[in-house]
């Protein structure tokens, strides 16, 4: 009893490391992208790069963060001193505006671990404000990518990376002001790390994080023993103009053990929602803690049982160059939404109805400025309740941001913002409602927007009805209506509204 004990002081100690370094980085960045949405996750990691520790931020940011390292470690080592950036999806990343920062945590000479959080910045250059162009086919066309590399020295910034790094954004003053947050909270972590390590020993550290590795092996391989043996299969859609990509996942479960194969998925495509591996690595942890138990520790010994097949050069392990902007808010969604679909027929009583889908991204901006917001909606039906009303489900986890802070910082202004009422599926437990906001320009800018679930419904299960489809709706200054496609690039003029409702959730039973 006594060993369990000190494994879940441990255990919480270290997440709660990861915990203060996203306050820290909460509380000293910059954009209101990561001070008010928190559009950032922070973690621990061994020193072979195996999550140790998670904070409870971000799916897609977490299970991809490990991958990140592994190429920091495989492709430059660890110093000591030293701190490295990456963002390049091919290398553990997830799209061109989540920039990685780790940091090797030595005492007494001996590595015994890395801290790290990743952040999304809100624009890294690209053809579009924002570096989510509607139109990319390739990566270079979404912003600058940065290939694991050397990035602070001795709590300096090195040229070599800041000076491309601020070069490529509009919004220079903006992104020197998030980094110096994301270095603040990795020296925290640093510093926290050290006392505890300080505290047990390195040698007894090492001890402990083994043991907790195997911790969270025990708990998932007995959480999966009670999900029923067999293999499941479920296949849903992205919606590529009138066009239909399909993803395909069969989900076999055996004596504690679960693989997923995404063979049958569509090719990569000319577009930007395709998805690196990581990604679907991500949406797969996510969907099996969902199905199983969520307690279960976020490390990486709680996936050893856990295998993916992802077809190479396809739309869930998309190749170079393929643009990746939205594979990573978009299609990490589907991919979720089909491997949940597919536990649903293993673990029925756990697994809600589909919730919105989609992260509905709206980015505005020009020379001057650059805005990135995702908006909430409907939560699918759970078999213990309703969905909740105006949330983000799914692979994120982040907040609005208030009204008040738009305004301060942008010119523009929230005409409407309610919820969508009506909009969730019925059923004995109903989905949620998405949202309905509305926004005002007050100057000239370019807008993109990233939406699914247009065309096809948030599905129900178990009889419960689906959710409404969202749509977005462009109002000239003159009055005019013109509907938007759930992918698109355009201009706007002072005194023009966007109208974005947002999808509910199916109904379950």
């Amino acid at each position: 009893m006594a060993d369990v004990i000190r494994l879940e002081v441990a255990r919480n100690r270290l997440a709660g490391i990861a915990e203060e370094m996203g306050a820290v980085l909460r509380r000293t960045a910059y954009s209101p992208n990561i001070k008010e949405r928190a559009d950032c996750s922070a973690a621990v990691f061994t020193p072979d790069g195996t999550m140790l520790a998670q904070a409870e931020h971000i799916p897609v940011h977490l299970g991809a963060m490990p991958a990140s390292v592994r190429a920091v470690l495989h492709r430059l080592g660890a110093e000591p001193g030293l701190q490295y950036a990456v963002n390049d999806p091919f290398a553990g990343g997830t799209h061109l505006n989540d920039l990685t920062i780790v940091r090797p945590v030595f005492v007494d000479g001996i590595h015994v671990a890395w801290v790290g959080n990743r952040a999304h910045h809100a624009d890294v250059g690209g053809e579009a404000p924002g570096s989510m162009p509607a139109h990319a086919t390739s990566v270079d066309q979404e912003g600058i990518r940065i290939a694991p590399m050397p990035a602070v020295r001795d709590g300096e910034w090195m040229p070599a990376f800041l000076d491309p790094f601020l070069d490529a954004t509009r919004t220079p003053g903006e992104r020197r002001g998030d980094l110096a947050a994301q270095l603040g909270s990795n020296e925290v972590g640093s510093s926290r790390l050290e006392s505890m390590v300080r505290l047990e020993g390195v040698e007894g550290f090492s001890r402990l994080a083994k043991q907790l590795l195997s911790y969270g092996e025990r708990r998932m391989h007995a959480a999966l023993t009670a999900v029923s043996d067999g293999r499941y299969t479920f296949s849903d859609v992205m919606e590529w103009g009138d066009r239909d990509v399909t993803i395909t996942v069969t989900v076999e479960v055996d004596g504690g053990s679960l693989h997923a194969d995404f063979t049958g998925t569509d090719a990569q495509i000319p577009a930007n929602f395709n998805a690196v591996e990581a990604v679907t690595a991500s949406c797969l942890y996510y969907a099996v803690r969902v199905a199983t138990d969520p307690s279960i520790p976020a490390n990486g010994g709680a996936y050893r049982n856990i295998r993916l097949t992802a077809p190479s050069g396809s739309i869930v392990n998309a190749l170079p160059p393929a643009a990746v902007a939205a594979g990573n808010v978009e299609t990490s969604q589907r991919i979720a939404d089909v491997l949940l679909g597919a536990l649903a027929q293993a673990a029925p009583d756990r697994v809600p109805a589909a919730s919105q889908g989609t992260m509905n991204n709206v980015l505005v901006g020009n020379d001057r400025f650059a805005y990135y917001e995702t908006v909430g909606g409907g939560q699918g039906g759970r078999p213990g309740g309703p969905g909740q009303s105006g949330i983000h489900t799914g692979m994120t986890n982040t907040k609005n941001t208030p009204i008040e802070s738009l305004s301060t910082h942008y010119p523009f202004r929230i005409t409407r913002y309610t919820l969508r009422r009506g909009s969730g599926g019925d059923g004995m437990h109903p989905g949620g409602d998405g949202i309905d906001r509305e926004i005002e320009f007050l100057e000239a800018a370019t807008v993109s927007l990233m939406g699914e679930r247009r065309r096809h419904h948030p599905w129900g299960l178990h009889g419960g009805e689906p959710g409404a489809t969202g749509e977005d709706v462009l109002v000239r200054s003159g009055g005019s209506e013109e509907a938007l496609a759930g992918k698109a690039t355009f201009e706007v003029a002072p005194g023009d509204r966007l109208r974005v409702r947002t999808p509910g959730g199916g109904g379950w039973g």
